[in-house]
């Protein structure tokens, strides 16, 4: 090499190490001993729903047992025969969590606990006890549940505010039920919000996630839980580089209500909102694209009472910036009702704020606002529930023409041919569903034990999905 090229090659060294506007690597961290402190608070969780089964009572007669909704969580995971041929068999399912009090209360996600009739928990001990379900949140995918247990080790809980894209995070949790399974990774984003949970600002990792994560902790290299594993984005079922994961203080916030009162309160705005795209800010006269465009006031709302109008750009909720649409729902749900709070508008270019009292947000089971959808009948031969689709969620699904929307599945035949709550349905057989009624006229008039095939819209992409579904459904 020559004296002139090396002199060259230490010059750019010296500019890259130099370079003020970007932190030298000086080696990857190592996490031995975060996993050995946190590992011991982690649990793995069973969970079972009993099956349907034909059972005689004192008097002789048969009476079947446990008829309820399969819930969709039971459906993702290790489906075990429980009793063939005689009524239907047992779900088992596996998840994750983590002990936060040492006398036994422990935070995992709702979806792994929800429906269970029989909760096993785990410890890294090897110690095994039977859980009380002490409430659960399908709005934020939060559930506290607790053993019979003293003096158990526990994982603190840390500022997920403070996390920033970049930083090393850490998983521990049980994927395909292999327990104290430990991942690495780094923050991806903050702040992801999705149609179906928009009251959780998720924590985007690329840290593996697979099934049986569910519920396990986050943790940043203090050892601190800033998370809540929840989710992956996946188009084969395994990770791809995408999970999500519920920021702490949402966790956190669940979990006070849950263990007070069972359940979660929300407080409700009344507002539909929407993007602000660049046309849209400069027709708005704003600076820049920012804030969510309030689309419509529900009557009689909170934000009715307080003065918000239609075409009314909320650019801040309490103070807190609202950057795009999808952060407002998040800051308002984070609030009980009769909350009192400060939300600044833009109006014809000029800023105003408004004192609103928040409404209550009224949600079932299932974590869906109530609403006053049209639902078709639970017992078809297609394995499904749907119901009608108002003009809010039209919008927010892409304005499909027609079309009914999943709400639950309850046959076999239809989840494994891979129907999820959510989907729009829009064809049977290439006859165009409308509504709730022409969808139940046209399942009336299809033949048992013949394939179906159905046009379908998820994620605003359509496919064609078809199956034989069973004369029992």
């Amino acid at each position: 090499m020559s004296r002139r090229i090396f002199i060259s090659l230490c010059a750019a060294v010296l500019i890259v190490v130099s370079n003020p506007g970007f932190a030298r690597v000086t080696g990857l961290p190592d996490f031995t001993g975060l996993v050995e402190e946190a590992g011991p608070a982690v649990v793995n969780i069973r969970v079972t729903q009993f099956g349907e089964r034909a059972r005689r009572d004192g008097d002789g007669m048969e009476n079947p047992h446990g008829q309820e909704d399969i819930p969709e969580f039971f459906r993702r995971f290790f489906d075990v025969p429980g009793n063939p041929g005689n009524g239907q068999p047992d779900r088992r399912g596996a998840g994750s969590g983590f002990i936060f009090e040492s006398d036994g209360y422990i935070i995992t996600n709702h979806h792994v606990v929800d429906g269970a009739d029989q909760i096993i928990v785990r410890l890294a001990d090897r110690r095994e006890f039977e859980a009380e379900l002490v409430g659960s949140d399908p709005l934020s995918d939060i559930a506290l549940i607790k053993i019979d247990a003293e003096n158990l080790p526990t994982l603190g809980l840390g500022d997920s505010e403070t996390l920033r894209p970049g930083e090393w995070v850490v998983a521990i949790g049980s994927p395909f039920n292999f327990d104290q399974s430990v991942t690495a990774g780094i923050v991806s984003a903050k702040g992801r919000s999705t149609n179906q949970q928009q009251y959780v600002p998720f924590i985007q990792t690329d840290v593996a996630i697979n099934r049986g994560n569910s519920g396990g902790p986050l943790l940043n290299l203090d050892g601190e839980v800033v998370g809540i594993n929840s989710w992956i984005l996946s188009s084969g079922g395994g990770y791809m580089g995408l999970s999500f994961s519920i920021p702490i203080e949402t966790a956190s916030a669940a979990v006070r209500q849950l263990r007070v009162h069972g359940k979660v309160s929300r407080g409700l705005l009344g507002v539909q909102v929407g993007a602000v795209t660049r046309e849209l800010a400069e027709a708005l006269d704003l600076e820049r694209p920012v804030g969510a465009l309030v689309n419509d006031v529900s009557p009689g709302s909170a934000a009715e009472k307080a003065g918000i109008e239609p075409g009314d750009v909320i650019l801040a909720f309490n103070g807190d910036s609202i950057e795009s649409s999808g952060d407002l729902p998040p800051l308002v749900g984070a609030n009980p009702p009769g909350t009192k709070a400060k939300v600044l508008v833009s109006r014809n270019g000029k800023e105003k704020t408004f004192a609103v009292t928040l409404d209550s947000l009224e949600a079932d089971d299932y974590g869906n606002v109530l609403a006053s959808a049209q639902e078709s009948s639970q017992d078809n031969l297609l394995g499904f529930t749907v119901e009608s689709i108002d003009e809010d969620r039209r919008r927010a699904l892409g304005e499909p023409e027609g079309g009914v929307i999943i709400s639950r599945v309850e046959g076999d035949e239809a989840y494994r041919a891979g129907l999820r709550r959510g989907d729009v349905v829009l064809t049977i057989n290439n006859q165009a569903v409308e509504d709730v009624e022409s969808f139940e006229e046209i399942v009336e008039s299809l033949p048992g034990n013949k394939a179906v095939a159905l046009r379908l819209m998820r994620d605003g992409v359509t496919r064609y999905l078809a199956y034989t579904p069973s004369a029992e459904d």
